[in-house]
């Protein structure tokens, strides 16, 4: 069994990407290295990107979310993860959006939290670690890989 990651939005929408094929191979490498998990909120940011800034069809986006949740474990929001996000932001001063993410990724047991928006190496409540996939400093997700 693999480490639980939680995979920030970022990560997926580089999977999709035709312009950045160094972070792509690099995403798709991290979820073929770990057990993932994202939120019904990672989806529902991926979707909105999709449609606003990759200019994908309906058909691609739904493909594109069918070939994600074959790879990725999905947990929803729950009510008590709203207290626990603005908890989270009133201690380490992360957006709202993002202490969502945290408190699903801890909810979730992850040991890692994929990203490059937060604190690379950022040890969240002693038990989730923040990685920026992309820095140099990772080198276990650097290995090319395709697509999902």
């Amino acid at each position: 069994m693999n480490d639980k990651a939680f995979i920030d939005t970022n990560v997926l929408i580089y999977l999709y990407s035709v312009d950045e094929f160094e972070k792509r191979n690099i995403s798709q490498t991290a979820v073929d290295t770990y057990d993932c998990i994202i939120s019904t909120q990672v989806l529902n940011e991926f979707c909105n990107v999709c449609i606003k800034k990759l200019n994908k069809t309906t058909d691609e986006i739904k493909l594109a979310v069918e070939e994600i949740i074959g790879q990725c474990a999905v947990t929803k929001i729950e009510r008590e993860h709203i207290s626990q996000a603005l908890e989270t932001h009133k201690k380490y001063g992360y957006g709202y959006f993002d202490c969502l993410m945290i408190v699903s990724a801890l909810n979730s047991g992850c040991k890692y939290l994929l990203t490059e928006d937060m604190n690379d190496g950022q040890l969240i409540d002693e038990k989730l670690t923040i990685v920026n996939i992309y820095a140099q400093a990772y080198p276990a997700c650097t290995k090319k890989g395709g697509g999902l």
